[in-house]
């Protein structure tokens, strides 16, 4: 029996600018099938340019039915971009992961949280005019605040925003656009959460199948 996948977030869920094959939820999909763990492609409610309460406005809308064996969340770059303030974002960034969660079953164990990279390292944050000490200071700020909000509830989080930095400039790593991830930078970020989902989709001790 498939397991099934929620996958919840703005352009670096929905892959702006790639195929849906190279984003980062189906990447990680795709590698946890080749281990035999037989997740499905996600359900993915995602667009360019949502903040955390324009998705939570589109959950609603698309009303998705649960539960799912696992949910993953990557949310808060538009809210930084447009100057949202740490502390709004921690509120409605808690009320989403809470949203997750019961999309899970609720099972806090199966969300996947993924940290919020570093655009400020992008030629087009370059090219922008805008501090990139500061954007990077700021993401900074929201990340700890999700860090600390998945503590808080069990929930993994994935760092990926460390290799942003290391990498996020190189044109290889960039789509065409010069800010958005390409396939190649998805596929840094899935091999961070490849272990992470791996453990949280085992079944718990003493669950596995007779061989009678």
């Amino acid at each position: 029996m498939s397991l099934s996948f929620l996958a919840l977030g703005d352009s670096y869920t929905i892959g702006e600018a790639v195929p849906a094959e190279g984003r980062w939820p189906h990447q990680l999909a795709h590698a946890l099938r080749a281990e035999g763990i037989a997740l499905d492609d996600p359900q993915t409610i995602a667009r360019t340019g949502w903040t955390t309460d324009e998705l939570d406005a589109a959950i609603d809308a698309a009303a998705p039915s649960g539960p799912f064996d696992l949910v993953s969340l990557l949310i808060g770059v538009n809210n930084q971009y447009r100057g949202h303030s740490v502390d709004v974002y921690a509120r409605e960034f808690a009320a989403l992961l809470d949203r997750a969660i019961g999309f899970a079953g609720p099972r806090a164990e199966r969300v996947l949280v993924l940290s919020i990279p570093d655009w400020g390292v992008t030629p087009f944050a370059a090219a922008s005019g805008r501090d990139v000490s500061v954007i990077a200071g700021e993401l900074d700020a929201y990340n700890a605040v999700a860090r600390q909000a998945c503590d808080g509830r069990g929930v993994a989080f994935v760092d990926i925003t460390a290799a942003s930095r290391a990498r996020g400039a190189e044109p290889a790593m960039l789509a065409d656009d010069g800010l958005h991830p390409s396939t190649s930078m998805y596929a840094e970020w899935t091999r961070l959460a490849l272990p992470v989902a791996r453990r949280l989709l085992q079944p718990p001790a003493g669950t596995a199948k007779d061989d009678a």
